[in-house]
């Protein structure tokens, strides 16, 4: 099973930044889609960003423009820039990766990571 190791998180005024990095542990497999959730205090898991291995993107439209996602192949690393941030942005932000199975081996399954906590507040 893939382990991400995120990193990044922490307290920030309004219209400040962060940067968030998530790595894949491990060898000898590639990630397909690899992406960033969230989840505010008392509310569900949501969407944020993700990024095929291709280079396309998504966002939610309550990041758009303020956000940029970006990966590394090599290093089966994720990154999350994020800009402009507001208190609504608050939340555990929460690394997932769809890791491609390699011939001849164990299926991989989706992989979580364990959460940073990210906090927008005066």
């Amino acid at each position: 099973q893939v382990q991400l190791v995120e990193s990044g998180g922490g307290l920030v005024q309004p219209g400040g930044s962060l940067r968030l990095s998530c790595a894949a542990e491990g060898s000898g497999f590639s990630i397909n889609m690899m992406g960033w959730f969230r989840q505010p205090p008392g509310k569900q898991r949501e969407f944020v960003a993700t990024i095929d291995s291709d280079g396309t993107t998504d966002y939610a439209e309550s990041v758009q423009g303020r956000f940029t996602i970006s990966r590394d192949n090599a290093k089966n690393t994720v990154w999350l820039q994020m800009n402009s941030l507001k208190p609504e942005d608050t939340g555990i932000y929460i690394c997932y990766a769809d890791p491609e199975t390699p011939p001849n081996a164990a299926f991989l399954p989706d992989a979580w990571g364990q959460g940073t906590l990210v906090t927008v507040s005066s």
